[in-house]
């Protein structure tokens, strides 16, 4: 327990809110900057005399739940939270399981991405939302029923999930999600979610429960990941992820190198997103109808591309 820092930290802590900000009255003039050291104390629910005893180096070890009534007294976000434990001697708690909501400045940043496919995505596979680029790319996951939105699962359960991407990647790829999603559930065995979505895909899933076996934990990167669509043929896509840690998201963005001709279709794809949309039971991929394209590997350099072994949703990093 480092008393001097933490003694330093709740003193600035307070110093910067004011009354109105935690839903107390300012009451008569206020000769101090911030809350009054009372005021902290009846928010958490301690004594003025012990919250006074911390700010003075002098106090006893805080108990874990004195700690995260300190927290959530002061105001303070996630990593001003954690910070407070490490100084009381403390390991902090366990973040929350990945959240559905996403911060509005990331879908900020993919509303401005508006002529490359980019969503985002929980780390468990939910895709929470997609720009137009995206939904041309990979079908409209909000037109899906809920629990057709995860990616993981639908590689799984779904066999028309894979007819997305060329069969001869389909192990890598089965690896790397699996792979995936063993390092989410060890850093958050808590989540009912994460524990309840690799319950179903063992049972369900002759080879996820082969692959959950054996043990394989990976971290993910930038890739190249090809794409089987069924209109303007085969894209070899360099995937770049934006990580939201706060609320285990990120935001996948899919783009080809200028020049090629996976370039050269995915803008094909692009001018086709902007166009008035068909209707979906005549077009399940959101795509107005343009004239097919075969499927030519050799035609996008795909023998020299370096397979990725992402799911559906791309490799994290």
């Amino acid at each position: 327990m480092n008393r001097a820092e933490l003694a330093d930290f709740l003193r600035r802590g307070r110093a910067r809110l004011e009354p109105s900000d935690v839903g107390l009255a300012a009451g008569a003039r206020r000769r101090i900057q911030g809350l009054r050291r009372e005021e902290v104390a009846s928010l958490t629910g301690m004594s003025v005399d012990y919250y006074t005893r911390l700010e003075q180096r002098r106090g006893p070890h805080p108990s874990r739940q004195m700690l995260t009534a300190l927290a959530r007294a002061l105001r303070l976000t996630d990593d001003e939270r954690d910070h407070l434990f490490h100084l009381a001697g403390e390991e902090p708690p366990r973040r929350q399981p990945t959240s559905s909501h996403v911060r509005p400045g990331l879908l900020l940043i993919l509303d401005r991405l508006h002529d490359t496919p980019a969503q985002v995505v929980s780390d468990t596979g939910e895709v929470l939302a997609q720009n137009a680029p995206a939904k041309a790319l990979a079908g409209d996951a909000a037109a899906r029923p809920p629990r057709d939105r995860n990616l993981i699962r639908r590689f799984f359960l779904d066999p028309t999930a894979r007819d997305l991407f060329p069969p001869e990647d389909h192990p890598a790829m089965a690896r790397a999600q699996v792979a995936s999603l063993r390092a989410v559930t060890a850093a958050r065995p808590d989540d009912p979610e994460a524990a309840a979505l690799v319950a179903e895909l063992r049972s369900g899933s002759k080879e996820f429960a082969h692959l959950w076996t054996a043990h394989e934990v990976s971290l993910r990167r930038a890739s190249t990941k090809r794409f089987r669509h069924p209109v303007v043929g085969l894209l070899e896509l360099d995937c770049e992820i934006l990580l939201s840690h706060e609320h285990h998201h990120q935001l996948i963005v899919y783009t080809a190198r200028p020049g090629t001709q996976s370039h050269e279709r995915l803008q094909r794809l692009r001018q086709a997103s902007l166009a008035p949309a068909a209707p979906t039971h005549s077009h399940p991929q959101g795509l107005p109808p343009l004239q097919p394209r075969p499927l030519d590997p050799r035609s996008s350099n795909a023998g020299g591309a370096e397979h990725s072994s992402a799911p559906p949703g791309c490799r994290r990093g």
